[in-house]
């Protein structure tokens, strides 16, 4: 039989069935994608403003360092309560389905993010300013604890095992056009006149993600949940305290998947977040150069994390994982050496710095991380596991790297050099763990 014939043997409804299927896998891919970009919107956007209004706003009586340390400090606070989130929203994720609980952490985050904007600063109400900024940075990092994990499950789980890491890619591209959109929002209100933008600008940055957050609850409540959860229940494998399993059979998952995070941590918040600080107070560039920079290498990172899944389905997760940690590595020296010699008020200098290591080094670890992290647990934690991986390495790998790398500068004397060598110490971390990593997870493993 040919194969048009074999394709008009094919019943009508198996036609639609299939047709059906196809949009689903399209939508759900669509869903994660705009759910992370939002989430990450708002996550970001604090880091964004930090060094250039909310050191200024909620932390006035400091210097200009010690200012920024200060609200880098409430910056890191978001990271320290995304495990609660992620162990919070992983144990219902794993024990009553995924699709609930992204519903649930996108209403939280949008809030929080919200209120954000209609805060009063210091001047107003004095310290209790920056307490209530510091609860709602708590309540953005729970929301995101829970968001991240739940939006990459919903496309691995959904694919074939040969097409998990391409599909899991589509997810991680909510970093770079969070942190893009957050950039380019915050860029284009510094046209305002400064005092326009002190008074009121920032705050529509937040705002906006009301809006935001109403599009994506719409796509996300379309969504279906996923099948490897749907058979672990089927099969009678969800456990009551999925956090008490996957310290008791997955000891050593945990463990490395902590590890390899940490160079992508790292890498992110290095030259997406701290390199504004470097940018406009070593380099001399204007805060709106700054930004534009960040906007750029990020806009052109995009193709490179999908690229970065296939590559992973194709060579394996861990071989261009590990690839990647050593190029971070490299290139990461080289950036700060570009822009330390010849970066002062030159733009193009500065931009190829960023690009190097943020638009080329860091798809290579983050488009194929959320399938290596789900490979490592199964299905009946895997909510937890990878949730948990992700979000407590982001104390250490994300939350804290701009505070360190801002110290670091100051004890260098404004040379970048103990920032570089920073970097290359997380990058070989993050190289041992994967490589002493297992390839699947045990149930993946009987299924292939």
């Amino acid at each position: 039989m040919s194969a048009t014939q074999s394709q008009s043997a094919i019943s009508p409804p198996m036609q639609a069935a299939a047709a059906q299927a196809g949009t689903s896998k399209a939508l759900l891919v669509f869903a994660s994608t705009l759910g992370t970009t939002i989430e990450w919107y708002d996550f970001f956007l604090y880091g964004v403003l930090t060094p250039l209004v909310l050191n200024r706003l909620f932390f006035p009586d400091l210097s200009p360092v010690i200012g920024t340390i200060a609200a880098y400090t409430t910056f890191a606070v978001g990271f320290l309560s995304r495990p609660i989130g992620g162990i919070i929203f992983g144990h219902f994720g794993d024990r009553i389905g995924r699709k609930t609980i992204l519903v649930l952490t996108m209403l939280i985050m949008g809030g929080s993010t919200f209120l954000i904007g209609a805060l009063p600063t210091t001047a107003a109400i004095g310290v209790a300013a920056p307490l209530l900024l510091l609860l709602l940075r708590v309540l953005q990092g729970i929301g995101i604890g829970g968001e991240w994990g739940g939006a990459v499950l919903m496309t691995i789980e959904h694919a074939s095992p040969g097409r998990r890491a391409f599909y899991g890619s589509w997810p991680q591209l909510g970093v770079p056009l969070g942190l893009m959109t957050s950039a380019a929002v915050v860029a284009v209100l510094n046209l305002l006149p400064d005092s326009a933008f002190l008074a009121w600008g920032w705050r529509v940055a937040f705002f906006l993600s009301g809006l935001l957050v109403a599009i994506g609850l719409y796509v996300r409540l379309k969504i279906m949940e996923t099948p490897d959860f749907e058979r672990a229940r089927r099969e009678r494998r969800i456990v009551p305290v999925p956090v008490k399993t996957m310290f008791r059979d997955f000891k050593r998952e945990v463990l490395l998947t902590l590890g390899a995070r940490y160079v992508e941590g790292a890498c992110f918040n290095t030259f997406g977040v701290f390199s504004i600080y470097y940018i406009t107070h070593a380099l001399g560039l204007s805060r709106g150069q700054a930004l534009d920079a960040v906007i750029i290498s990020s806009a052109l990172m995009l193709p490179f994390i999908v690229l970065a899944g296939w590559l992973a389905d194709r060579y394996g997760l861990r071989r261009v994982f590990a690839f990647g940690s050593v190029f971070i590595a490299a290139s990461s020296v080289f950036s700060f050496w570009i822009m330390h010699n010849w970066g002062a008020h030159h733009f193009g200098v500065v931009l190829l710095g960023l690009i190097i290591p943020f638009t080329f080094g860091y798809p290579l670890v983050y488009g194929p991380e959320s399938s290596l992290f789900a490979s490592q647990f199964d299905a009946h934690v895997r909510y937890t596991g990878v949730s948990f991986a992700y979000q407590f390495s982001g104390i250490f790998a994300s939350g804290l790297t701009p505070l360190i790398a801002t110290a670091l500068i100051g004890a260098g004397h404004g040379k970048p050099w103990l920032v570089a060598g920073y970097m290359v110490l997380v990058s070989v971390i993050s190289l041992v763990s994967v490589m002493l990593m297992r390839g699947v997870s045990r149930s993946d493993a009987q299924r292939a």
